[in-house]
């Protein structure tokens, strides 16, 4: 489990390199932009929560905070989840690449909003839709 965990993080953490660094880059477009790294950490995912299907029963489901814990006791359940974070996060950082390149923001002034991404998620999705808003004087864009 620890090498399967070292792999996904690795995979992700390619995209994220990707996106920072060679944002422009046609492969970075083709690799990361149309969902790749995303699909090939989704494969993983199913891979994970299938094998959490098949595995020791862990008796936990959604309906509690004590139910969720439950879930998530075993390596491979914990795997599937981490899997899920890698594969939405690294998603929305390519969107959030990408719609700023179309709204023609400066690469560097949303490197904050990727980290954040890569690290938090949601407070970098979040921070990139108030400094787009600060760069472009709109709230609201076409381009959600």
């Amino acid at each position: 489990m620890e090498t399967l965990y070292s792999i996904i993080n690795s995979i992700a953490f390619i995209g994220w390199i990707f996106l920072i660094f060679f944002p422009k880059k046609r492969w970075t477009f083709a690799i990361v932009a149309n969902g790749g790294i995303s699909a090939i950490l989704a494969l993983f995912y199913i891979y994970f929560i299938v094998g959490s299907f098949t595995g020791e029963a862990t008796g936990g489901d959604f309906n509690s905070l004590a139910g969720l814990k439950a879930l998530f006791q075993s390596d491979i359940a914990l795997l599937a989840g981490w899997a899920h974070y890698l594969a939405f996060d690294l998603f929305i950082g390519a969107w959030i690449t990408f719609n700023a390149q179309r709204l023609s923001l400066t690469h560097w002034k949303i490197v904050p909003c990727l980290i954040f991404t890569f690290m938090l998620g949601p407070v970098g999705w979040l921070l990139y839709f108030m400094v787009r808003a600060v760069m472009t004087k709109k709230v609201l864009h076409e381009n959600f």
